[in-house]
């Protein structure tokens, strides 16, 4: 999976289980309901471009993953001694890794409209300033964050799936409907994309362009627990409750441990609970 794409799949588990449509089948249990995971970590240190060449930057970046709050130290005290723009990021980013997304998604949106940086870089720091924002569940400031992006670098597919991750969290899916195509027509070999895709469909109804979708996703990657979850979501639509089984029981197995597979679990429970076929 890309770098960039790392977030998306995170979040990807939740926003797939949005309002339900009545084109399921009568006897079909409704088992497609989840939650933000609040333990959900982003992905860290940045990819390029970053704001600077600087070891300082890099060694900050670096302890990120490992040893945070040593970054978040090194990054405050490189502040206040003139660090400028890169301490900036770093400070942010050691605050998202700390679980505290919304002070960095603020700090990120602050430092990409005050930077000096190129066009690219800023979109990039928007982009991240959107992840924050989703996990912070503040979806509507990660639809604005990723929009400030895209109006610096409109082909940047990270920042359409972005942002049509914050649409689906508004419940608008048309609108994610429409980045994501947009981003599938720059890179049309994105299983992640087309499974936020065929999300966006399934919620609006229209089930045969999901499908098309949720095929196309699996066919690049077979055994994407996020598009498995989904499949088994559009089968449960379809009333085919054992092929729905069958796709949760696996994005279980491959999603261990991981919002997926919790959302697996509980479908399955509430499948058991419910009218067999």
């Amino acid at each position: 999976m890309r770098p960039r794409a790392v977030l998306a799949a995170a979040v990807l588990s939740l926003v797939l289980t949005g309002p339900h449509h009545s084109d399921a089948q009568q006897g079909a249990p409704d088992t497609t309901e989840g939650a933000p995971d609040d333990g959900a970590a982003l992905p860290v240190p940045p990819v390029p471009p970053r704001i600077s060449e600087n070891p300082d930057y890099d060694r900050c970046l670096d302890m990120l993953p490992t040893d945070p709050s040593g970054a978040d130290s090194m990054a405050m005290a490189w502040s206040a001694a003139g660090g400028g723009e890169p301490a900036a990021h770093c400070h942010a980013l050691a605050q998202i890794e700390l679980g505290n997304p919304q002070t960095g998604a603020a700090m990120l949106d602050r430092l990409a409209s005050i930077s000096a940086s190129p066009g690219a870089a800023r979109a990039e720091v928007l982009n991240q300033a959107a992840d924050a924002w989703t996990m912070a569940g503040q979806a509507d400031k990660a639809f604005a964050s990723a929009s400030l992006g895209i109006a610096l670098s409109p082909d940047d597919v990270e920042l359409r799936i972005a942002r049509a991750v914050a649409a689906a969290a508004l419940q608008r899916y048309d609108a994610a409907a429409d980045d994501l195509s947009v981003a599938l027509d720059i890179d049309p070999k994105r299983p992640d994309a087309l499974t936020l895709r065929a999300s966006a469909y399934r919620n609006e109804g229209k089930l045969d362009l999901a499908q098309t979708d949720i095929d196309s996703a699996l066919a690049l990657d077979p055994e994407n627990p996020d598009t498995l979850l989904e499949r088994g979501i559009i089968r449960q639509r379809r009333g085919d409750l054992v092929g729905a089984r069958s796709d949760w029981q696996k994005a279980e197995n491959l999603g261990e441990d991981t919002p997926v597979a919790d959302m697996a679990e509980q479908n399955l429970a509430l499948l058991d609970a419910g009218p067999r076929q």
